[in-house]
């Protein structure tokens, strides 16, 4: 039953909205996962057909007593023993214990309740109550990003190509092709299920969405020894993992994560990326001390707080609650998560070396995006400005909403992506830099251009300094000229 009581917590950090799927199936221990993930997916795609069915049977209120003492909710491990009765081929996977029994006991009915919902339905067969996914997921590539803290994308490639894959122009079947904007993306067919794959198995590959590595190529985190950043709120792992790796295992990186069930989460992911320059604690970020000295040289900080996820429209979690989409679009929510967005950006401004600061969400609301960021600016006063677009993935062509953000700021700094319309799930980017870095970075490219302007003049006059000396007395001895080899330094 081990396996079951699995599947079942699974369900219950997804009612609880504690996770995405995909994220939840990942940190599955690998002993069960493969048996885990089919039964936790297939029961998700006939959770409405499996939920009719049990409350119309009444199963659970005449075995109350038995499932009340289960190691997880009874109504999720009743759904799970549910499916592979009606829908398993080798029926339920487990000893005769009380809960099997108790489902058992009422097969008769629960077989009975099963044709009625087909004729309720129309369905011709069983497979016909599946849940249908949204179909703009089926627009949005399988994405596999090369984890370059383990691999590089041309041994990645020889080892997709060595198990039958091929790269070419479409993702299609087995064949794959390369991100034009994220470095070590590889797309992959839409239908394609890579949770298997060997080279995710290792850690060498990992599942994650083109729009959410945006965030921290945008950050750009610096990568030498000294460097210090913040990822404000790291779970499940993978942004987390891409900044390790453009930060190429050097420095130190603060992974935080309040939440204890989602920080195990992400301590098991880092272990499995093998990020070691990263620190991860299980604190909430806004009751760090921006003044404390262990971040007195914290110059960048990711923010990718709790938002609705009205942006997500992947393969899996369309098979959440039917509800999800009503809460995404409810006025009072977004204006509370906005307000706490809000927080988490002025709490980030506060640290005193910070010098970028990016912050995103996936959600498609202009309330929880374009206003968050606008009300951070006025709260931030001169002291804060929005990096430029040239600056932050100037190829991506959906920009901000100009409308939202206000008349002060240019909407073109900002990045959008619609489900969809650009392979991606619904995603916003916004990135925060400190005027003083600027104008430091402003000064040093001035004195850069100016010595490059000045050096070519230089050398043409100690040039024609050397043919007059020359010229002027060849009987005497070589004239020594200065080196003009390092002039352009």
């Amino acid at each position: 039953m081990n396996f079951y009581f699995e599947a079942a917590t699974v369900l219950d950090r997804l009612d609880e909205k504690k996770g995405s799927i995909k994220g939840m199936l990942g940190a599955l221990p690998a002993q069960n996962r493969k048996r885990t993930t089919a039964l936790v997916l297939e029961s998700l795609k006939y959770k409405s057909a499996l939920k009719e069915i049990l409350d119309a049977s009444g199963v659970l209120q005449l075995e109350k007593r038995v499932f009340d003492s289960a190691r997880a909710s009874p109504q999720n491990i009743a759904l799970l023993l549910l499916h592979d009765l009606l829908f398993a081929k080798g029926g339920i996977q487990a000893g005769d214990g009380p809960l099997k029994q108790a489902i058992l006991r009422h097969k008769t009915r629960l077989n009975a309740e099963l044709v009625k919902i087909k004729i309720k339905r129309g369905a011709q067969s069983k497979e016909n109550l599946v849940q249908q996914s949204d179909p703009r997921a089926s627009k949005i590539p399988r994405y596999a990003r090369v984890n370059t803290l383990k691999t590089t994308l041309s041994a990645a490639v020889i080892d997709l190509t060595s198990r039958g894959y091929t790269d070419g122009d479409e993702a299609k079947g087995t064949v794959f092709t390369y991100d034009k904007h994220v470095p070590n993306l590889l797309l992959f067919d839409s239908n394609r299920s890579l949770h298997l794959d060997p080279a995710y198995e290792r850690g060498e590959l990992i599942l994650q969405d083109k729009a959410s590595c945006l965030p921290p190529l945008v950050l750009q985190p610096p990568s030498h020894d000294k460097a210090c950043v913040i990822d404000a709120t790291a779970a499940p792992g993978n942004k987390t993992t891409l900044l390790s790796a453009l930060m190429r295992n050097k420095g130190k990186l603060f992974a935080l994560e309040r939440d204890k069930r989602r920080f195990k989460t992400l301590q098991m992911m880092l272990e499995k990326a093998g990020a070691t320059n990263v620190e991860a604690r299980n604190e909430d970020f806004t009751s760090l001390d921006p003044t404390a000295p262990e971040f007195a040289h914290v110059t960048h900080i990711l923010l990718d707080p709790s938002c609705s996820g009205s942006g997500i429209v992947n393969r899996l979690d369309y098979l959440l609650d039917d509800n999800d989409e009503n809460d995404a679009t409810d006025d009072d929510r977004l204006e509370r998560l906005a307000s706490f967005q809000l927080a988490m950006i002025k709490h980030a401004l506060q640290f005193p070396a910070a010098q970028r600061i990016v912050y995103s969400t996936c959600s498609v609301h202009a309330v929880e995006n374009e206003r968050v960021v606008r009300a951070a600016l006025e709260a931030a006063g001169d002291s804060w400005t929005l990096a430029r677009r040239e600056d932050v993935l100037p190829t991506w062509s959906r920009r901000g909403l100009q409308e939202e953000l206000g008349p002060d700021e240019d909407a073109t700094s900002l990045i959008r992506c619609m489900p969809g319309e650009d392979e991606t799930n619904g995603f916003f980017v916004s990135c925060f830099v400190r005027r003083s870095s600027l104008s430091a970075v402003g000064q040093k490219r001035n004195a850069t251009e100016a010595a490059d302007s000045a050096g070519p003049k230089k050398k043409k006059r100690r040039k024609n300094k050397k043919k007059k000396k020359k010229g002027a007395n060849q009987e005497n001895a070589p004239v020594q000229v200065e080196s003009v080899e390092n002039d352009s330094d």
